[in-house]
This record gives C-alpha cells, structure tokens and sequence, in this order.
C-alpha cells in the first residue's frame, strides 16, 4: 500500500531531512512511526502526499509510483490519502457541518450524497451533535475529531495522522487513538506520527522509528510490550540535526 524505496530528502540549505528510507505498509496495517521532534515525521507526510517531492528514491502509493503523477491530478492521490494534522487545520468561518460539507463539494458530490457522507463521518467521528457549532466552540478533543472526519471525506485507502495527540490532555489522546484504531479495523490503512509512546505501547501495530532522518528501526505487528519479530535497520544516525 505504501512503500518507500531509499527515499531522501536533501533541502535547499543542504539539511538531510531523510537518508535512503525504505519500508513498506501493507493493506489494512496500523503502523506506529516514531522519533523525536527533528527526526524527519512531517517531511515523511509531506512526500506521501507530494506535498514536496524526494530528492532520490522511489515512493509507491496503492501500487502508483507517485513521481508519475503529473501535477494535474495530485488531487487524485489526496484522495486517496487522508491526512490529520496536529492542530487540525480547520476553517474557522464555517460550522462543523460546512466544514466536512465543503471537501465533499469539491469533489463534486449531489446535495444528498454530501448530506448523508457528512452525517455518517459526524456520527462515526462522535461529534454529530456539534453539527452547527463553529470550531471555536469545539473542545481540542472535538476539533481533532472534526479534523479525522475531514480527513475521511474523500474515503481514502491510507490515513496518515500527523501527532494527532500532540495538543490533547491524555484522556482524551487516548479516545483520539481508539478512534483511530476504530477506522483501521473498518479497513482503512493507517499511518500514526507521534513522538509520545506513552500513547500507543499498548498497540498491536508495525513500528518505524526515525532517528535523525534515518529508519533505525522497522518491526513487525506486535504488542508495544513484545519485542518479537524486532528488527533494527543496520545503518546508524549521523550526528548532524536534521530538519524535520
């Protein structure tokens, strides 16, 4: 569903943000890709969705190697891939419901067919009864939810949640977690960022760390717990900072 084929990524100052990373996310997999804050997590999102393209290396999205996408029909892969940013990115001029509503407009849906996707996504996400409240009204545990409902708008194949807990007090970054996990069993693939492990030790999941933009460690599905089925990469991080 997702592999990563050496990918590094070199900024313009020279910053080695990622240095040949590669692994692969299978269909349906809840991967868990941690690492401090620097160690290359955003700029990792940011390649998936072509936000930004890789300076070598090959990126597969859904069995499309993403660099043969021409600019034109990026769109087409953001469906495909729903990203939940940590401080949710929503509009705060429109209510929740409009905030959901116009993602599905752009995508060219009929009245019913939003009304009815908005409604499911508000009751799967938990905040139906904010429907017609403005996101300055919501709770950070709220706007995070109406940040996943948006994600989810387009239906995609991956979900990739960007330190989804990262403004949340624990109580509530550990229902933020459970919904997550909740989507996953439904079938969608899903990719969490974090930096906090305290969060998801308990979760069965495939494991990638970063450290300095390097992938020193890839495991397979396991308890937090469990160390079988452990892997470390055989590469070392250098000792230079690199930008995240």
């Amino acid at each position: 569903m997702v592999i990563f084929d050496s990918v590094s990524k070199i900024y313009g100052n020279g910053t080695v943000a990622l240095d040949k990373v590669s692994f692969a996310v299978g269909v349906g997999e809840f991967t868990i890709i941690s690492g401090p804050s620097g160690s290359g997590k955003t700029t990792l999102m940011k390649l998936i969705i072509k936000d930004i393209a890789p300076t070598s290396g090959k990126i597969v999205i859904d069995g499309d190697d993403i660099s043969e996408i021409p600019p034109k029909n990026t769109h087409l892969l953001r469906r495909k891939v729903g990203v939940i940013f940590q401080d949710a990115k929503l509009l705060e001029g429109k209510t929740v419901a409009e905030n959901v509503d116009i993602v599905l407009e752009i995508m060219g849906l009929s009245d019913s067919e939003i009304i009815k996707r908005r409604n499911d996504l508000l009751e799967l996400t938990g905040i139906a009864q904010h429907s017609a409240d403005f996101p300055s009204q919501l709770s950070g545990g709220e706007a995070q939810r109406l940040g996943i409902a948006r994600a989810l708008s387009t239906q995609p194949k991956v979900l990739f949640a960007d330190e989804p807990t990262g403004n949340l007090d624990p109580a509530t970054a550990k229902e933020i977690i459970g919904l997550l996990q909740d989507i996953n069993t439904q079938g969608t693939t899903v990719l969490m960022a974090t930096h906090d492990l305290d969060y998801v030790k308990h979760i069965k999941a495939h494991r990638l760390v970063l450290t300095k933009g390097v992938l020193t460690s890839d495991s397979a599905a396991h308890h937090g717990s469990s160390h079988h089925h452990a892997k470390d990469v055989d590469k070392e991080a250098p000792d230079e900072d690199k930008k995240n």
